[in-house]
Parts: C-alpha cells; structure tokens; sequence
C-alpha cells in the first residue's frame, strides 16, 4: 500500500490524497509538521516540504508535482475518465489553471495564513502578524472574483469536464475554509461548485480531519453550508 507523508492542512498534500481517493487507491498517511525540519524528513527531502509518495520498491516521490504525476502515471484506472483531458486546448487550460493555483494562489494568500495560524502555533513567542493575514485575505478576495467569473462561465474551473484543477483549488480552499479564511457569502458561484466538489466520495477524507487544539470553523464538514 502506498504511503504519503503529509501534513492534514497542506493543500498540496490534500491534492494528492483526492488523487488517491478518486482513483480508489487505499493510503496510509503518515502527518508530519515540516517546518520542524526533523532529520528523518531531511535525509529524504531537504527542502523539508510535503507531499512524499512511498510505494515499495521504489525511491521516494518527493513533492506535488512529482506526486501527481506518479499518482496519474501509476495508478489511473483505465476504467473511468482520468484527472487530465484528452484534448489539447482542455489540457492546456487544466494546467494553466493548475499553475495558478499551486503557485499564484498559494504565493499570495495560502502559505501565508498556513504560516501565520499553524506553523507559529509552534515556534515559542510567536503570534499570527494581524498585517500578513490582512493582505492574504485581501489578495484572497481578488482571486475569489476571478474564480467566480470563471465558475459563471464554464460546469469546472477549466471547462465542461472535472479536472485536477478542480482537486488543486478545493484542496486550497478546503484549508483556508477549516481556519475561517474564505467568504462563501460572497462568492456565490465558487460555493457551488465547490458545495458539487465537496459532495465527492474522495472528499470525505478531508472532511474527518482534525488539527489539535484547532478545531474546523462551522460549516467546514457541512455538505449544505
């Protein structure tokens, strides 16, 4: 069985394990905390970053873009439509969309609440900046009108199809969603969407985590929220 190590609130984590669970592969999830750097964690990946993918016999899988393609390459059935469309122009448009979540979504607004309400939770002394959160919010809006507009247009964020576009931008806002951080009110047409999304089987999973001491803000395990 594969084994990824992961942190439960990583949205890149949370890509690959809605990889998993759409393509019906059982997992076992080993949480780790990155940012403590711990040597174990070093010797396999010394960015100190998550995912890792472990499958027996073969060398560790280290990070999300890695991840995802071994996940796609290995283990997409070839019985129910993959996570990457078979046309080029939707294909383009999955990994555009992609990019800008993994990347320009996660530069401007997720790393930085994750950072200020989860990692310093864990450094002595430190307290979330009321600054940095109040400009990742404020970024966060701007992307949220871009994601409505494109969600009034088109069934998935990057055409008529699911795609793991989809998987990568619930994934981030599932996170965001757990701290409190995303104004469904509004953004009607991305809660919509993301209301069909979380209504998936391979959602459940994300659904039942817990961080200790932190619990989920209301409405986060809510189908109808």
């Amino acid at each position: 069985m594969p084994r990824l190590v992961q942190h439960r609130l990583d949205p890149a984590s949370r890509l690959a394990r809605l990889m998993l669970a759409e393509y019906g592969v059982p997992v076992d999830l080993e949480d780790i905390k990155p940012w403590t750097r711990e040597p174990q964690l070093l010797e396999i990946n010394p960015a100190a970053t998550v995912p890792i993918l472990i499958e027996d016999g073969e060398p560790p899988v280290v990070g999300v873009l890695a991840v995802i393609n071994a996940i796609e390459a290995n283990h997409a059935p070839s019985a129910v439509a993959g996570l990457f469309p078979a046309r080029a122009r939707e294909r383009a448009e999955t990994w555009r969309l992609l990019e800008w979540v993994l990347m320009k979504l996660n530069d401007e607004v997720t790393r930085y609440i994750i950072e200020e309400k989860i990692v310093k939770r864990d450094r002595r002394g430190a307290t979330p900046e009321p600054g940095v959160l109040r400009v990742a919010k404020a970024n966060l809006v701007e992307h949220m009108l871009y994601f409505n507009w494109l969600f009034a247009t088109r069934h998935w964020i990057a055409g008529d199809s699911m795609t793991l576009a989809d998987f990568a931008l619930a994934a981030h806002l599932s996170s965001l969603d757990y701290l409190g951080d995303v104004s469904w009110d509004t953004s009607v047409e991305t809660r919509q969407w993301y209301a069909r999304i979380k209504s998936r089987p391979a959602f459940r999973t994300l659904l039942n985590d817990r961080v200790v001491g932190m619990p989920a803000a209301a409405g986060y395990a809510d189908l109808d929220f």
